[in-house]
Order: C-alpha cells, then structure tokens, then sequence
C-alpha cells in the first residue's frame, strides 16, 4: 500500500513537470497591447540574450522572463541576430525564441520624396535604419569617387523616390547598391529612348526634373513647364527659374522672389548663369521625372503663376505677354500682403 502511494506521488510530480515543462515550452508567453502585432528592434551591438530579454520585458511583451530564458537554454539561443521581428500576440516561448533565432526579419516600407537636399536624405535613412549618420554620409562619399557619374551637387540622382522594402539593419553600402539597381530599373528601355531623344544625362534629367516638381504640383500642368525650360535650354536663354534662387539663398520660406535674392552669386541662381544648375533642387516625384521625358511640345517661352491661389500658371510665348501676366500676379501679390 505504501509503495502504490509513492508511485501515484511520483507519478503526479512526473505529470505536473511535464504539464509545467509543456507550458513552458508551448504554452503562450507573448502578450501584445491589445492583442496587436508589435515590432521589436534588436541592435548589431547585442552580445547576449539578456538585451533581447530586457527590450521584451520594458515593452510589457512577456509574461514570464524566467521561462523564456530557459526556452531560449534549451534551444541553444545564445548569440542574438540584429533585425527588426515582429511578435504576433498569443506566441509561445518556442515560437518567439525560433523566430529570433532563425533571424527571419520583417522588412519595412521605405518612403521618401520632396526632400531638398542629400543631408536630408541621410538624416532621414540615419533615423529610419540602423545606420550612422556619419558612417553613412562616408559611404556616400566613397561611393562618388568610385563612380564617375555622380558628384556632390548631382548624388540626389541616385535615388528615385517611391516605396521601397527595405531591412533595418541594411548596411550604407548595400543601401547604394539597392538604389543604384532600383534606378536602373526606372530607366528601362523606352525612358532611354526617350531620354536619348532629349539630349540629357540621367542626373540632368532629375535635376531640371527637381525645377519642374517646385514650380507646379499640379501634374497635368508639369509636361508644359517641362516644355518651357526645354525650349530655353534649346535656345541657349537663362532658365530664370525662381526655385533655384530660393535653394540659392538657402531660406526655404521665401514666398516672394525679390532682386536682393535675385543677386546672390550662386551656381545655383539660373538668373546669373546658363544652362542648369550642377544638381537637383530637391527631390522630383516620378510625376515630375516622366513629365520631362513626355514633355509637351510648344512655342512657350515663360510663365507665371496665375492670381487665383489656384497653383495653376499662365503662359507665354513673348516678354510682352509675360510682363502682362507678371503684372497681374504682382498685383495679386501686394493685394494678399505677400512681400517676401
């Protein structure tokens, strides 16, 4: 009778550290707020399970740490891979650790467009990915000594602006080669054709592209001032885009082009120097890009913004007809308190 009790007591301790190991192992363990996904980042300096541990923890997403480090034991999880994962609520310990493990990271949507400069662009990667803004800046600049098509002023080129999937912990330099494969996807066969019939280089493309994208944001319009810069670059005559002396002056705020802007001695200042200027103003919109490869052929010569606020332009094909609608924005202008 005596030995019958032990057995039946060892037999329930047995169960009840099965059950427990059972739990442990496969029960579940994540608890996400709401029961919504969440994402976690582990970073390339993680050493040790502990960090994985602790970010899972400060984020209220394990119920029990003791049994995760376990689990983790158990399936030899010692050396964490840097990614960014994404924890669905409800997992178990098992699900969580193989995930990790495996190193199976979830891409992120990589968006950006109109930005103005190249340190925007890296600051925005910089704050997006796990890159270092100085690391990725040097990348940048290695990259423009090894090829010969790219400099400081034209870089921006590199990078057609649209959504791209992109994992966190890509490196500065895989980073260029994606976006150096992504454009050469973009001009395919009939953009080279069409380029070709222009005259232009890529970069040149996407910088008059960059005056055409702050001049209107209304795309039906865009193949027309596309077509009016063309027509002056054709004709050797100043482009006299008001854009590239607001990126002259460097005050993106200015709202009224005046002769003390007009004045400033800058590569960059179409009013001063012919031809374009050594690299884009900002960031085109593929609108703006295609716009100029399927610009619309026509005798005009100028432009002005119409005084309606409704972003539209007036166009031109002499100075007299111009100098009439310049007046009447002019006029517009001064009516609305519009002095800078």
């Amino acid at each position: 009778m005596k030995l019958r009790f032990i057995i039946f007591v060892a037999t329930l301790i047995c169960i009840a550290i099965a059950f427990y190991g059972y739990r442990m192992i496969f029960g579940p363990n994540v608890s996400c707020p709401d029961t919504q996904d969440q994402i976690i980042h582990i970073p390339s300096d993680a050493q040790d399970i502990d960090i994985v541990i602790d970010t899972l923890s400060s984020r209220n997403l394990i119920r029990d740490k003791r049994s995760i480090r376990r689990v983790a034991q158990l399936m030899k999880y010692k050396k964490p891979k840097s990614g960014r994962y994404l924890v669905k609520d409800g997992w178990s310990n098992k699900q969580l650790i193989s995930l990790l493990r495996s190193g199976r990271q979830s891409p992120l949507n990589l968006t950006f467009n109109n930005l103005r400069t190249i340190n925007e662009l890296v600051d925005y990667f910089a704050h997006t990915l796990e890159l270092n803004k100085t690391d990725l800046s040097a990348d940048i600049s290695n990259f423009i000594a090894t090829e010969e098509e790219y400099t400081q002023e034209n870089i921006m080129s590199l990078f057609i602006p649209n959504t791209y999937q992109i994992y966190w912990t890509t490196s500065g330099e895989d980073l260029l080669k994606r976006f150096t494969k992504e454009r050469r996807k973009f001009f395919n066969e009939e953009r080279m054709q069409k380029l070709s019939v222009l005259g232009l280089t890529k970069s040149e493309l996407y910088t008059l592209a960059s005056i055409v994208q702050k001049e209107t944001l209304v795309n039906d319009e865009k193949p027309r001032v596309a077509g009016v810069y063309l027509n002056r670059l054709r004709r050797g005559q100043l482009l006299q885009a008001d854009p590239t002396v607001v990126f002259a002056n460097g005050d993106f705020e200015i709202r009224r082009v005046l002769n003390k802007h007009l004045a400033i001695d800058s590569p960059y200042n179409t009013y001063k120097y012919s031809g374009l200027p050594p690299g884009p103003i900002c960031m085109p919109d593929i609108s703006s890009l295609d716009a100029v490869l399927n610009y619309e052929k026509h005798k005009y010569l100028y432009f002005c913004a119409k005084p309606d606020n409704s972003g539209r332009h007036a166009f031109a094909r002499n100075l007299i007809e111009h100098n009439r609608n310049a007046d009447n924005y002019r006029r517009f202008l001064n009516k609305s308190k519009i002095y800078r």
